[in-house]
């Protein structure tokens, strides 16, 4: 019985321990909810509309197989998960829109990444808060700069020029985040690096990192700038996501 007092009382301070954690991501998700709705008169019209159409197609559907009413459940599940989804895509909508040209905004974007990628911030920058920041992952080494254009491309072919020498055969990419001509919106930086080939294997990842280790930084200037006003949504995002 000694033994097993132990175990019981880790397992109930663990039970503890997930109603408070369920508990504060219930508060926050309703807190992100306020705050979206203060600056999105929108939303509730798109959520309402989202949770009903699924409700009335599988309500409507069913109806020619006589089981519209043993049916109904699912088509209040599936609207649930649309208007969820609604409110995650408009709240990440909101928080790039605030985050949109603001120092460091791309560096906050690439450490919310999901997935097996390795960033490393201000590797290279200027005084005037431009930067390069380099990422890591399948597609190979991935340079993200930021800042004014005729400045960051002369820091990212320094940069690439520096990395070609131990990179080996590892595809070197480099992108201008911002909103001209050749260059990737804040809004889509993290979609289009998912969209790039995979080029080389987890240990050619471990490799190639600590090859790059070495070079040190460049930067003239951490370039981190505030946090992107609601950035701390992120994790509501994530939790609509999975829910």
């Amino acid at each position: 019985m000694a033994g097993g007092k132990p175990d019981k009382a880790a397992q109930q301070e663990a039970k503890r321990a997930k109603r408070a954690a369920s508990k504060a991501r219930r508060k926050q998700i309703w807190e992100a909810f306020k705050m979206q709705r203060r600056e999105d008169k929108a939303l509730i019209p798109w959520m309402v509309g989202a949770f009903l159409l699924p409700v009335v197609v599988v309500f409507v559907v069913a109806t020619f197989w006589n089981f519209q009413w043993i049916s109904l459940p699912v088509g209040i599940a599936l609207g649930v998960l649309a208007a969820v989804s609604i409110f995650g895509r408009r709240v990440q909508k909101n928080v790039y829109g605030k985050a949109d040209g603001q120092p460091g905004a791309a560096g906050w974007a690439l450490d919310n990444m999901r997935g097996q990628w390795r960033v490393e911030q201000g590797v290279a920058g200027t005084t005037h808060l431009d930067a390069v920041h380099r990422v890591i992952g399948r597609p190979g080494v991935i340079l993200v700069a930021e800042g004014a254009p005729h400045r960051v491309k002369s820091l990212l072919a320094q940069e690439k020029k520096r990395i070609a020498r131990v990179a080996g055969s590892t595809p070197i990419y480099d992108i201008i985040v911002g909103n001209e001509d050749g260059q990737i919106p804040l809004d889509k930086l993290q979609r289009h690096m998912t969209k790039l080939p995979r080029n080389i294997t987890g240990d050619q990842m471990d490799t190639i990192e600590k090859r790059l280790a070495s070079l040190g930084s460049r930067a003239a200037a951490m370039p981190k700038g505030p946090m992107p006003a609601g950035a701390k949504m992120r994790s509501v995002q994530r939790t609509a996501r999975r829910r």
